[in-house]
């Protein structure tokens, strides 16, 4: 997956959460719906959830110095993390209590104009809210579709046969933020959207505020399954399964190596995978021919597996024990 097009898609997804947030805020100011407050309060968090994103991405295009000799890459597992604490904090847990606080009041009641208006009855400001929520389901399907498509042309490079697949094997932090957060999204505005409508038409304001509710529970459950993918790379998750193979075959077909003792691999980024083999080479070979080896050792697993930078060979003896090989 390259930067740039995971930066687009960061960038698309923070201007239009930007338009939104305003749309829904102007609308909750007119109807005083908790549903369109809870929508107000996801929009808010997508936009500081973004400009976090491009933080990440920022550091992680720092060279690498003393203090981090592999890099920055990291960073964009950190800051994503923080997304989907945001993700949970502010959008869930702040929707979930104004869906809350909301059903043990009365109903929703807003002043407008001078006059005092109850949602239902200022059929105009009701109508601006409909137009903003189906605009806003307009506006996360794009979004939606244009993470989807980066996310499916990382899988059709490396192999993937399905969306779980993609979703638990990307390393690709940015993109599957704004993928999850748009889904989640436009599901939170449908949502929103039935709420708002059964409670103008019944005049009941309880499914209103039931939507709210709804909405923060939807955003709090994905943003813990989110948090929990980021947990993966944050802890150092080796290549996926099926990806180490080939690169233990392409040190397998030099010239000169006996076997592979041990391979292992770690993300340092989503760009960036470090790998250490330890190799078995014929003891004929000279000093001279052993450097030679182990340079084509590290072109072919540079060619089988693009997103590898660093690769260390060690020159293997024999067969590690269980605890070495961390089996």
């Amino acid at each position: 997956m390259a930067s740039d097009e995971s930066l687009g898609v960061v960038l698309f997804s923070m201007v239009l959460n930007i338009t939104l947030a305003v749309l829904k805020f102007l609308a909750y100011l007119l109807t005083g719906s908790p549903s369109m407050l809870a929508q107000t309060y996801h929009s808010i968090s997508d936009t500081g959830n973004q400009v976090l994103l491009l933080i990440g991405m920022y550091y992680a295009k720092k060279s690498p110095d003393r203090l981090h000799p592999f890099g920055y890459g990291k960073s964009v597992f950190f800051y994503s993390f923080l997304v989907a604490v945001l993700l949970f904090g502010i959008a869930g847990w702040e929707s979930l209590k104004t869906g809350a606080e909301a059903l043990r009041a009365d109903g929703p009641v807003k002043e407008t104009g001078g006059s005092v208006t109850a949602l239902g009855r200022e059929f105009r400001a009701v109508y601006l809210a409909y137009a903003v929520l189906v605009v806003t389901i307009l506006f996360d399907v794009a979004s939606y579709v244009k993470a989807q498509q980066a996310l499916s042309a990382e899988a059709d490079e490396r192999g993937w046969v399905s969306f779980r697949d993609s979703f638990r094997k990307t390393s690709d932090m940015p993109v599957l933020a704004v993928l999850t957060e748009n889904g989640v999204a436009s599901v939170g505005a449908f949502i929103a959207l039935v709420a708002i409508f059964i409670a103008d038409v019944t005049g009941v304001h309880v499914f209103d505020a039931a939507g709210a509710v709804l909405i923060g529970v939807l955003l709090m459950s994905f943003a813990i399954a989110f948090g929990w993918e980021n947990k993966r790379l944050l802890l150092g998750e080796a290549l996926p399964e099926g990806h180490e193979e080939p690169l233990e075959d392409a040190v397998e077909d030099v010239d000169g190596v006996e076997r592979v003792v041990d391979l292992r691999t770690v993300y340092f980024g989503p760009e960036n995978v470090l790998v250490t083999a330890d190799v078995s080479f014929d003891p004929s070979l000279s000093t001279e021919e052993l450097e030679q080896r182990i340079d084509e050792i590290e072109d072919g697993i540079r060619e089988e597996e693009p997103l590898v930078r660093d690769v260390y060979v060690e020159i293997g003896t024999g067969d590690r024990t269980e605890s070495e090989r961390g089996e």
